[in-house]
């Protein structure tokens, strides 16, 4: 009379798994948010039984949107980064956050930055693929320490003339 549902045995958890009050402290956000979020696919945590288990880069990648959010960003223009990383850059946006990754997300406060070279970043809000001009304080700086040093012509000549007087 009834049909039931036929259950799947439920996939083993990840090695490193964290829970949804887990992630709700680290990000500083709701338990109501997260599900929200996995009801969304924002971000879609394995499910075991009934409840959700979330992955590290899972964790990172809330804990961004979650910042992105408390500086002001809509969902729907975090969305539309995420889509950007996955259709155009072939990434998750876990994978830009790491440390090997070759790729940067930028913002101003207005607008998400994508940085994928050290000359060219691109507006992922706008859709825009012309590059903006790009200067790196950083590596003027590394490439200052690293140039060899010579002394300053003054600095050579007074040092010549100590060395002659004594």
């Amino acid at each position: 009379m009834f049909k039931t549902k036929k259950m799947r045995p439920a996939p083993p958890p990840p090695t490193e798994a964290f829970s949804s009050s887990d992630v709700s402290k680290v990000a500083n956000i709701s338990l109501r948010q997260l599900q929200w979020w996995d009801e969304r696919k924002v971000v879609s945590p394995q499910h075991v039984g009934h409840k959700r288990v979330y992955s590290p880069e899972q964790v990172v990648e809330i804990q961004v949107i979650a910042e992105l959010r408390r500086k002001g960003f809509s969902l729907q223009k975090i969305r539309r980064v995420l889509r950007y990383l996955q259709r155009e850059m072939g990434r998750r946006l876990s994978e830009v956050l790491s440390a090997e990754s070759d790729l940067h997300l930028l913002t101003d406060g207005k607008s998400i930055y994508l940085e994928d070279s050290n000359e060219r970043i691109i507006d992922i809000l706008k859709n825009a693929k012309q590059p903006m001009f790009l200067v790196s304080v950083s590596d003027q700086v590394r490439r200052l320490s690293s140039a060899p040093k010579k002394p300053a012509r003054a600095e050579s000549a007074a040092n010549g003339r100590k060395a002659r007087a004594v």
